[in-house]
């Protein structure tokens, strides 16, 4: 593929970047498309994988036919069925009429499939038999019908460790996989960063009348160091806060630190971060939830105990741990302090022990309070679909 045809797909849509990893991306998604072969795209969660089905499509014969995009891990269990392979009437309670299911309506086009991860087991076996006989019989019915579809699916799970657990088929994952596209991670082109955060606060001046935003050489330095576990998403969520929040349009490295995680937190995600997003397990990683339950209850306390200093007037001198102690060295005396002025740590109670239920019911009702209970805004934090956060809060009821 030459420059300008490279150029010429990214400009169509709307792709920024010249990273290499993401230029080969590109070229092996348009050398694919003029095939029928099942591709695979896989990549951490808001990497904007969505971008290739979508030039699959337009670089292949089918062109001219129908695109459809289903995301999988939205369409609740016991729907899934009808909504890729349709009903006839009767076929459950509320089936009043007969429906086509996408597979039907997108015959001799291309039908992208997100999340293909969150498929149930049953839906699996169904998906399988259309990938290898171009077959599918709808819901209460007994006919087989032919399609002829090109199917594109996504996924941010660790696919083989799903597999492994028994939650994804092999034999449909090796038939999905015939090509694969790993859309590289954030952080992954850290020469790209600059250039779509320069994109989306231009987008969003223009969006809200607003003046240019311009970074110091000190806030870009950060801006491309920092983890972006969200990926291209979280940078435009930030991107789009501080247009709208900063009234000074020169960011320094200071205010761009407020709109991004504590270093503690960031830490946090690096360690478990690239596991959960990459795949791991759809109910998140029991160690993940447990440490960020206790660092959310250290920085409250942390904030209690400040509070409790500044009403009393007195100042926590932190401790330092990296300073030995010398037991010969003179120690100064310590002040006589009155007893209206010791200041009595909270105390926890351990009445209940911290289990990994709790752990995931905290971690969801603090999700939902960040984001105003927008279930959507609250699964793509937690790292899991929506039909997974619906299960889980109707378990909590």
């Amino acid at each position: 593929m030459t420059t300008q045809e490279l150029q010429t797909i990214k400009q169509r849509f709307k792709i920024i970047g010249s990273s290499p990893m993401l230029d080969r991306d590109i070229e092996i998604a348009a050398q694919v498309a003029v095939t029928d072969l099942s591709v695979l795209i896989t990549g951490e969660s808001g990497v904007g994988k969505e971008h290739f089905p979508q030039i699959i499509h337009a670089c292949s014969p089918r062109k001219h036919a129908k695109y459809f995009a289903v995301n999988c891990g939205a369409i609740p269990e016991g729907t899934i069925d009808s909504e890729l392979f349709g009903h006839v009437k009767g076929a459950y309670t509320d089936a009043h009429a007969e429906r086509k299911g996408y597979f039907e309506e997108a015959n001799g086009g291309t039908l992208f499939l997100d999340e293909v991860g969150e498929l149930p087991l049953p839906t699996q076996a169904r998906l399988l038999r259309v990938l290898e006989t171009g077959e599918f019989i709808r819901m209460g019915s007994s006919e087989v019908q032919k399609t002829s579809v090109r199917v594109v699916a996504a996924t941010n799970l660790d696919m083989k460790r799903a597999i492994a657990e028994g939650r994804f088929r092999e034999d449909l994952y090796f038939r999905l996989n015939a090509v694969e596209i790993h859309v590289p991670a954030l952080r992954e082109r850290k020469e790209d960063i600059p250039l779509l955060f320069r994109k989306f606060t231009s987008d969003f001046t223009t969006k809200y009348g607003m003046p240019r935003i311009q970074l110091t050489d000190e806030a870009t330095e950060l801006l491309k160091s920092y983890y972006w576990y969200g990926n291209v998403r979280q940078l435009k969520n930030v991107a789009e806060q501080i247009c709208i929040l900063e009234q000074s349009r020169d960011i320094n490295a200071d205010t761009l630190r407020k709109y991004l995680p504590e270093n503690e937190q960031e830490q946090q995600i690096t360690l478990f971060g690239a596991q959960a997003n990459m795949g791991g397990d759809p109910y998140m990683n029991e160690r993940e939830l447990l440490y960020k339950v206790l660092f959310d209850m250290k920085h409250d306390i942390a904030e209690l105990k400040q509070q409790m200093a500044a009403a009393t007037g007195s100042v926590a001198m932190p401790a330092s741990p990296m300073t030995p102690y010398n037991e010969h060295r003179e120690q100064p005396q310590e002040p006589e302090v009155q007893e209206a002025e010791i200041i009595h740590e909270p105390v926890i109670a351990h009445d209940e022990p911290l289990t990994m239920e709790s752990a995931e019911v905290a971690m969801i009702r603090k999700a939902l309070e960040r984001h105003s209970g927008n279930r959507k805004e609250a699964a793509a934090e937690l790292g899991i679909s929506e039909r997974t956060l619906y299960r889980k809060l109707k378990s909590i009821e």
